[in-house]
């Protein structure tokens, strides 16, 4: 299912004026969600355009956090924007290196194992020891500024993560549709056949995984300088199920399914934890979550960004139905 770049254009339309139309709890919901966008986009460019299922994406995007903190000036003085978001997005693109390094060696259910077991290792780094603050997590007490941005400002902060997520999505929309792309395409369907054409199936593996890496501590900076705290569970591995998660409701294959995916499952959540709607049963939403989940999975196996085709599906096999009847009908 391809949509037209009309109704891209009119999704970010929507996100750019969407602090005007919502209250500040609203925007800083929707600014939230496109961070958790971005972090889903580096992970479809694994799963869904290379077919590595990755089961440790929130590594790279608690090391992106981390840094961003962790190289912040000591004193009161305002860290250069620039310098923490190279740092932060070059820390996340180096660990990812070492770990594809080692993990694209293995395949299948190993693959992902060996992922998870590098997450957790870093996980373990930041909660178990004074580097990361342990469980406390730390704070950064003064926002990164650049010229006349004003990160304490939140339409400045909204204003930003805006244009990385559309900078994100159409830098992965041009390198998918580029050679690098198309080879990444073909070893999601078949490596052996890529090998034997003369690829380099390892290279460009690793690279897609460094890449991923890089983009997803990118979406880490954000989150840090947004909220000016970061703790070890934006490096457990209950994140990187839940952007899974996003990337399979959206649709894999598609980047929009990716946008489309964090969106649905972050809404959802907002739903069924909220107690006007469901009062005391809110503190069980995990089990309304999982039930929505499963249920969007069972009835749109090829996730929402194929919905359009299913309905428009459903509809003509219904109307050439009603219109063979009538046909019946007038020969008898």
């Amino acid at each position: 299912m391809r949509y037209p770049s009309s109704f891209v254009l009119a999704v970010f339309g929507l996100l750019a004026l969407w602090p005007w139309l919502s209250g500040s709890y609203g925007s800083d919901l929707v600014a939230k969600i496109m961070i958790y966008a971005l972090l889903a986009l580096s992970l479809e460019l694994l799963v869904g355009s290379t077919g590595l299922v990755c089961f440790g994406q929130a590594a790279f995007f608690g090391i992106g956090a981390y840094a961003a903190l962790l190289l912040a000036p000591a004193d009161d003085s305002a860290p250069s924007l620039w310098v923490l978001l190279l740092s932060s997005v070059t820390l996340a693109a180096v660990f990812a290196f070492a770990v594809g390094s080692l993990s694209l060696r293995t395949q299948g259910v190993y693959f992902i194992m060996v992922t998870l077991a590098f997450s957790q290792m870093a996980y373990y780094v930041v909660h178990d020891t004074p580097l990361g603050g342990g469980t406390d997590g730390i704070y950064m007490y003064v926002k990164p500024s650049w010229g006349w941005i004003d990160l304490d400002q939140p339409n400045h902060m909204y204003g930003l993560i805006w244009v990385s997520l559309l900078l994100g999505f159409v830098f992965l929309s041009q390198l998918l549709r580029s050679p690098f792309g198309r080879a990444l395409s073909g070893i999601r369907v078949n490596e052996q056949r890529m090998k034997a054409t003369g690829f380099s199936v390892f290279g460009y593996k690793l690279a897609a995984f460094t890449l991923s890496g890089a983009i997803a501590g990118w979406a880490g900076f954000l989150f840090a300088i947004k909220d000016g705290f970061v703790n070890p569970e934006l490096l457990s591995w209950h994140l990187s199920g839940a952007v899974l998660v996003m990337i399979i409701l959206g649709g894999l294959g598609h980047i929009r399914g990716a946008l489309m995916g964090a969106f649905a499952f972050a809404l959802l959540q907002e739903l069924f934890q909220s107690e006007a709607v469901f009062g005391s049963y809110a503190k069980h939403w995990h089990l309304g979550l999982g039930l929505a989940v499963m249920a969007c999975v069972a009835f749109m196996p090829h996730g929402l960004v194929a919905l359009p085709r299913q309905l428009r599906e459903r509809l003509t096999g219904r109307n050439h139905a009603k219109t063979s009847a009538q046909k019946w009908q007038g020969h008898a």
